[in-house]
């Protein structure tokens, strides 16, 4: 088929709207190109506006728009053709912090109600998460894990994934009620079977002090803090030592240990918040 004949949608990165034309005419612009005619093309554009919430703005010109909105416009258009593939290459990225959580529940607003496939590509884990319903993780040009928002946030198996969901992820050796990472790091978990094992940790289930912990806690060892970093109302500290992990605090647990002066610093995990599965 002809590329115009082709039923597919894109959004690109950069929206490229056509510049001298206004909010409506790019959005009328497709179906123009398909031989729907003029008066129709602009009463369905119009239509789509409307849904995106930009109806009072169907005679503004790209430049006119914010980023947001620009996003909208860019989506409304690719939509109006009612097209069975949709592609979207990593449409928020060129909206601000601010602007990109709104977008994104508009964004998801907006797909929930559309029965084509959609693809969508991003180098957010936040925003794949948001949107997707199955995720294809891609290390190194290979496909490295696939499965739900769900499956892949709890049974991530590699580093780079593990990262991308925000979790702590260590591979080790079962012996029935422990995992062997490396020359002297273990963890205690129940039932964790033999053999080759991931084992999942997440940060906020980290607990840090600066004197061992009083009590028995299973999961028990001295480390160094490496680094702090700011994540919405948490902060994410990097812990270095015999078993490197992060934690999730309150900038408040991060002034009352003064983590910010670095310094030695222990690390708590209950056993029941490691997750053990096999490799």
């Amino acid at each position: 088929m002809a590329p115009e004949e082709r039923p597919v949608g894109v959004v690109f990165q950069n929206y490229l709207l056509f510049p001298h034309l206004s909010a409506l005419e790019n959005v009328a612009f497709g179906l123009r190109s398909r031989g729907v005619p003029k008066a129709e093309a602009r009463t369905r554009a119009g239509n789509w506006l409307e849904r995106v919430g930009l109806g009072e703005y169907r005679a503004s010109r790209p430049k006119q728009l914010s980023g947001g909105q620009a996003q909208r416009v860019a989506l409304a258009r690719a939509l109006a053709t009612e097209p069975r593939l949709l592609l979207l290459d990593e449409p928020l990225a060129a909206l601000d912090a601010s602007t990109r959580l709104e977008t994104r529940r508009e964004l998801r607003r907006q797909l929930d109600g559309y029965d084509g496939v959609r693809l969508l590509v991003t180098h957010d884990p936040m925003e794949a998460i948001a949107l997707a319903e199955r995720l294809i993780v891609l290390e190194s040009g290979r496909v490295s894990q696939t499965g739900t928002p769900q499956d892949i946030s709890e049974r991530p198996r590699s580093r780079y994934v593990a990262d991308l969901v925000g979790v702590n992820l260590f591979r080790g050796r079962a012996t029935g009620d422990e995992v062997l990472i490396g020359p002297a790091g273990r963890l205690v978990a129940p039932d964790t079977g033999r053999g080759e094992v991931f084992a999942v940790v997440h940060p906020h289930a980290v607990s840090l002090y600066r004197v061992p912990p009083a009590g028995t806690p299973r999961n028990v060892w001295e480390g160094t803090v490496e680094s702090l970093d700011l994540e919405g109302e948490r902060v994410r500290v990097r812990v270095g030592g015999v078993l490197p992990i992060v934690a999730e605090v309150t900038p408040g647990a991060v002034a009352d240990l003064r983590l910010a002066d670095g310094g030695p610093i222990w690390a708590s995990v209950k056993a029941t918040e490691v997750t053990v599965y096999p490799v």
